[in-house]
């Protein structure tokens, strides 16, 4: 059937089980070998005991390309940084590198980067967010060797170590483990299951859930989001707004950035450039920085066209016309000398485009009294009674674990209900994208040779290199093994592989995971100019706001249409979060 596209994806090429053994071998073996195949190098200017981190002539090269070039780390404690820059660009690579200390680290500023899930074990998940024997008794053996220390570098460290050791040790311990646990989504009963019992998404939460317990003095988050629900990402934007030593993250959403950072860092040029406030005051700042610039830079042009037009002229002329042509020479050679103002380079956005389908005559995809659980006696929903159309913009929102994904399951055909029907119109081609497509992608081969392969080598390559590069596939990426490309670029493969099949209906569950924020609204206008159907699940409150007119939410074992929109959504979430809070207090 034409709807269950993740199967189709590697029909050809991609999905024996043989090639996605080996596929997967690949993706070990690369992580691996990622500390070998990174090469970083910066020198220490803050103080040694000081609890803030600066850097000089930082540069980070990966796979033999440079990413970072003679550049300042600026992180100072207490500051909330938000890094951003196109994909490929290397932030990811720059955040490992940091957790892994490949650049010179005081070792008392103790840091914890969140890229793994917790290791499934006979642990409960609250006993292993409560694991911090090791965190214990390295900062009761720094204690001990700052307390012979007469600096204010030393007692301002000394300071925060007791607060940290009272906090892990106080009576309110289990409480505050649990109810961080809580925010993430982990009911009373989920706290005491095993870590073994939960998938890798689950246990990254326990991972999250742990790292804000310790509160190390540096916590390093890449795409903390990516495993939360709408209502997890209210509440860990909330937390992080409060967090009070260093925090560097990479998001790609704007809204949680804004909720978050203090400063934002720009990783753009192989630079890093700093700049005040959230997410919102940078993109004011930056426009007008760079447009006092190229102000700058068109004057400066005017002057020396008009200096080399005057040397021109009267270089050759009397005495005192050539006098004055040699006067401006020199002021010319000294604008040049002391460095002219380059122009503003605007950064290259790629433009998502899907293919327009035609009109498809209603009902397009419903359902009737549908029901379904993966067992009679957990039912997920009963009585769904509701359709799509090419004409529908519909954004589905809810907790973890309340059936969203499960619900375009049913649509594609991929589940059956457990009563009631699925109506599909007999034309309908549904392109579906989940956050795992990009690991059924073969990591040993290129991208061009993987479209070919599921195409047909008889389209031609050059249409292949089109199809591609409609989704910013250009160039070296498009012959580079797919393990070297960025999530945000296999994210983009995969797009490309999803629009060539020309679908009149795009499932997407959690498509801005890996994704820039230029590359969302790129994905946001495709969407806005495209004339066929969306469903989406996403935890991106900034996407569904651009692209959803419909917002259904699943939970308390039914599909009903919410009546407001996100932002509503939104502010429920918050006020909700709040009454629990107080309720939680007063127990």
């Amino acid at each position: 059937m034409a709807a269950r596209a993740e199967k189709k994806m590697g029909s050809s090429a991609s999905l024996s089980s043989k090639e996605n053994g080996a596929a997967n071998g690949i993706t070990e073996m690369v992580a691996d070998m990622d500390l070998n195949s990174r090469t970083t190098t910066g020198v220490l200017t803050s103080h040694p005991q000081s609890r803030d981190v600066q850097m000089e002539s930082v540069s980070l090269l990966f796979h033999g390309h440079e990413l970072l070039q003679d550049t300042k780390l600026e992180l100072n404690y207490g500051r909330r940084y938000g890094l951003i820059g196109p994909n490929g660009c290397g932030k990811s690579c720059l955040l490992k590198a940091l957790g892994e200390r490949e650049v010179p680290i005081p070792e008392h500023i103790d840091i914890f980067l969140l890229d793994k899930e917790m290791a499934a074990s006979d642990q409960t998940a609250l006993e292993a967010v409560m694991a911090v024997d090791e965190e214990r008794g390295r900062l009761e053996k720094e204690a001990e060797e700052l307390a012979t220390q007469d600096t204010t570098e030393a007692e301002q460290r000394l300071t925060d170590i007791y607060e940290r050791l009272d906090a892990l040790e106080s009576d309110m311990a289990e409480v505050n483990a649990a109810s961080i646990l809580h925010g993430l989504g982990f009911t009373k009963q989920m706290q005491q299951m095993k870590t073994r019992e939960f998938s890798g998404g689950w246990r990254m939460r326990i991972s999250l859930a742990r790292a804000l317990f310790v509160e190390p003095t540096f916590l390093i988050l890449d795409e903390p989001t990516n495993h939360l629900d709408l209502e997890a990402c209210v509440w860990l934007e909330d937390t992080l707004s409060k967090w009070k030593r260093i925090l560097l993250l990479v998001s790609h959403s704007q809204d949680f950035l804004n909720g978050v950072c203090t400063n934002i860092i720009h990783m753009q040029g192989k630079q890093l450039k700093y700049y005040s406030g959230n997410y919102d005051q940078y993109v004011q700042t930056r426009a007008e920085l760079e447009e006092n610039q190229m102000k700058k830079y068109r004057w400066e042009q005017e002057q020396i066209a008009n200096m080399k037009d005057y040397i021109a002229r009267f270089g050759h002329g009397s005495a005192k016309l050539a006098r004055q042509a040699q006067s401006k020479e020199k002021v010319l050679a000294k604008m040049v000398r002391e460095g002219l103002t380059e122009k503003v380079e605007s950064e290259r956005v790629v433009k998502f485009h899907f293919e327009n389908v035609g009109k498809l005559p209603p009902p397009v995809l419903q359902f009737v009294e549908v029901a379904f659980g993966y067992s009679a006696d957990k039912v997920l929903y009963r009585n769904v009674d509701l359709g799509v159309d090419l004409d529908s913009r519909v954004a589905i929102v809810g907790p973890n674990g309340a059936g969203k994904s499960t619900l375009l399951k049913l649509m594609t055909g991929n589940l059956d209900p457990l009563d009631g029907m699925v109506k599909r119109h007999n034309h309908l081609r549904i392109g579906q994208y989940h956050q795992h497509l990009t690991e059924l992608l073969p990591m040993d081969t290129c991208a061009l040779e993987y479209f070919l392969a599921e195409f047909g080598k008889d389209v031609g390559e050059e249409k292949m290199r089109s199809a591609l590069g409609r989704f910013g596939i250009t160039g070296a990426n498009q012959t580079m093994e797919m393990y070297k490309l960025s999530d945000g670029l296999k994210s983009r493969v995969v797009f490309a592989w999803l629009s060539y099949r020309t679908p009149h209906m795009l499932l997407l569950d959690e498509p801005t995971n890996h994704l820039d924020m230029e590359t969302i609204d790129s994905l946001a206008d495709a969407i806005k100019e495209w004339d066929g159907g969306l469903v989406l699940v996403s935890h991106d409150f900034r996407l569904i706001s651009q692209v959803a007119n419909e917002i259904w939410e699943v939970a308390d074992g039914a599909v009903t249409k919410w009546g407001g929109d996100i932002t509503s959504y939104k502010n429920h979430l918050r006020v909700r979060h709040a009454a629990l809070s107080k309720r939680q207090d007063m127990s």
